[in-house]
């Protein structure tokens, strides 16, 4: 399907590898140009050139820590242009309630809701003035039903899930779209952690862990990146225009929710 947006260009936030460069893999699949940023240089430009190699487009690697003012900046100036804009960052540790202070909700915030809004008032209004643009948030399916040992992730993603619902619908009169896209278990090094984790609490092996996981979500398996990276790059097409200030569960059905 051509989505329309060839020769179009695109920053991915921490797009080095998980869903961030599955999102970047298809974008670039259907000829767009990339600004691609993580905070480790060596993974980054390795990930760069192998876009450049099987896709033809054109990629600037930005090393940059996102959730710091300094990594912002940088970036911000290096993708100045673009046309889409895909967010997403790290989720915090997972832990308990009364595990965490003030300085890990801070942490959180500031990778999973404040760095997304300051890439948002960054490059939204250039969009805006030139009539068309899409913004594409990485965020959890946390933010529709809250995982408890992911209270910090829960907070920050459920934050910017709010700001994004208000300003969405006061930027798509201009064209531009702002959508969330909310991953459930998908096979990567995020999914790796969390099952590390579960193993050091039960005294358990990895693969106990990871089937007793597969066994919650009714597609009976993790997502891939190539799947995710498929529905970004949809919400980043010319046929999503109508889709606006939405939050789109992938995670094979394991959130059991209603609407």
């Amino acid at each position: 399907m051509d989505l329309g947006i060839k020769g179009k260009k695109a920053l991915v936030c921490a797009g080095s590898k998980g869903l961030g460069l599955g999102c970047a893999e298809a974008l670039a699949a259907a000829g767009v140009d990339l600004v691609l940023n993580a905070r480790g240089a060596e993974a980054l430009e390795a990930s760069a050139e192998r876009l450049r190699q099987d896709h033809g487009v054109s990629v600037t690697a930005i090393a940059a820590d996102i959730a710091a003012q300094e990594g912002q900046e940088l970036v911000l100036k290096g993708a100045e242009g673009v046309d889409i804009l895909v967010n997403n960052a790290g989720g915090p540790p997972p832990g308990m309630w009364h595990d965490w202070d003030r300085s890990d909700f801070i942490a959180a915030l500031d990778a999973n809701m404040l760095a997304p809004i300051a890439m948002i008032k960054g490059l939204v209004p250039a969009m805006m003035d030139r009539g068309w643009g899409r913004v594409v948030n990485i965020t959890s399916q946390s933010v529709r039903a809250p995982i408890g040992v992911l209270g910090l992730s829960n907070a920050a993603r459920t934050g910017l899930t709010g700001y994004v619902a208000g300003t969405s619908r006061q930027v798509a009169g201009k064209g531009v779209t702002i959508n969330n896209l909310l991953p459930g278990i998908h096979a990567t090094d995020r999914a790796d952690a969390l099952d590390g984790a579960v193993v050091r609490d039960k005294g358990i092996t990895l693969d106990e862990a990871r089937a007793a996981r597969q066994a919650t979500i009714p597609a009976g398996r993790y997502g891939t990146r190539e799947e995710f990276g498929q529905a970004c790059a949809f919400l980043c097409s010319v046929y999503a225009g109508f889709i606006v200030g939405q939050n789109i569960l992938l995670d094979g059905g394991g959130t059991n929710i209603t609407m």
